[in-house]
């Protein structure tokens, strides 16, 4: 699945990296055929690197990558993070394997558990083994519902360790302690990211998979309700899937940052309530604006510090919001995505309520 919408993000991307840090590196990239994963993907073929992407297709999807099957440079391995052996050297490792849709990974908690702790652990043999840089794709949801905004990474978060969002919580809390566990018993070289929320092309809007920023879209595309949990007074900070990359993989390949741990998101704070009446007005949709009870454990609020990655990377956002929304809508529009989605995402707008429940913002 590619397109010059995206061609034109990649290029943008490439020109703040350089080849010569992956040119000829075999690289093992997990979740590769998933949203973060498939541009991860794209962007070290460019470079040059040799790439094995690794993922069952839980959540990912084929036609994410089905571009670069038969280019040289490229393997596709169906297979579950926990039980892949890789038979050769990787001299770099990008962990994204997980179900990352609060609604989907609810579905699926022991999976989403296994893939961060077995599979994390399966992750970090290998890259022992070979003595692989591994960077783990971590999230903003160790932090919890944060005291701290904007929530710098010495912060240790609020947690509920049993609660419907544990399962991916706890799960990325243990990887993290895992993954310095490796840096420190073995001097492993490993680094952190915590994502917070991205968006942008190829992220998915079907059903549980869907997220607030695809979901909204797609929504106001297809002329349904755009359906808000809460009074949307909650914050979220979003960033466009190429600076996301982008920190990534400035994180993988400099020099003496073994160890690190940063946050890599956009500081800019918007209410769901704002994002929803933006992304309706981009588009032009006449979509009611309806709200639906707040999830358990919903954060509050959430917005990155990004210091640490200014300091350490010279790396922040170039893409604004208004900039990043008009992009997805456009490739939303190009991609036919919201033609394609089907009953899935009515169920998930409901969300277990009758639709008496619905209130409508105007």
């Amino acid at each position: 699945m590619i397109d010059s919408l995206i061609l034109e993000d990649m290029g943008r991307a490439l020109s703040y990296l350089k080849r010569e840090a992956f040119e000829g590196k075999n690289v093992l990239v997990t979740g590769g055929a998933g949203f973060l994963g498939s541009w991860i993907c794209d962007l070290l073929l460019s470079l040059g690197a040799e790439v094995v992407c690794l993922d069952n297709l839980s959540t990912g999807i084929a036609e994410n990558v089905n571009h670069l099957i038969g280019k040289s440079g490229f393997q596709f391995a169906e297979e579950d993070v926990c039980a892949f052996k890789g038979d050769v050297k990787f001299d770099l490792i990008f962990h994204l394997a997980s179900r990352p849709s609060p609604e989907e990974y609810q579905q699926h908690p022991v999976e989403t558990l296994r893939a961060n702790s077995l599979g994390t652990h399966n992750v970090l043999e290998m890259a022992r083994k070979h003595d692989s840089a591994t960077l783990f794709a971590s999230t903003s949801e160790v932090y919890g519902d944060a005291y701290v905004i904007p929530t710098p990474e010495t912060y240790w978060g609020n947690v509920n360790p049993i609660g419907p969002r544990a399962c991916y919580d706890e799960g990325k809390r243990f990887a993290e302690s895992l993954f310095m566990s490796y840096h420190e018993e073995y001097d492993l070289d490993v680094r952190v990211a915590r994502i917070f929320n991205t968006y942008g092309p190829r992220i998915r809007a079907d059903g549980l998979y869907a997220r607030a920023m695809s979901r909204f879209i797609a929504q106001a595309l297809s002329s349904q309700p755009i359906t808000v949990y809460g009074d949307g007074t909650q914050t979220r900070s979003f960033c466009y899937v190429t600076d996301t990359v982008l920190g990534l993989l400035l994180l993988s390949m400099k020099e003496g940052a073994a160890g690190e741990v940063l946050n890599i998101g956009n500081p800019e704070e918007i209410t769901i309530l704002n994002l929803a009446r933006k992304i309706k007005e981009t588009v032009g949709s006449a979509s009611p604006i309806t709200f639906h009870t707040l999830p358990k454990d919903d954060p509050r609020r959430r917005c990155p510090d990004i210091a640490r990655a200014k300091g350490l990377l010279g790396w922040k956002p170039q893409v604004s919001l208004e900039q990043g929304i008009a992009r997805s809508v456009e490739w939303f529009r190009r991609s036919g995505m919201p033609r394609a989605l089907d009953a899935s995402l009515e169920r998930y707008v409901i969300y277990g309520q009758s639709n008496s429940e619905q209130t409508e913002a105007r």
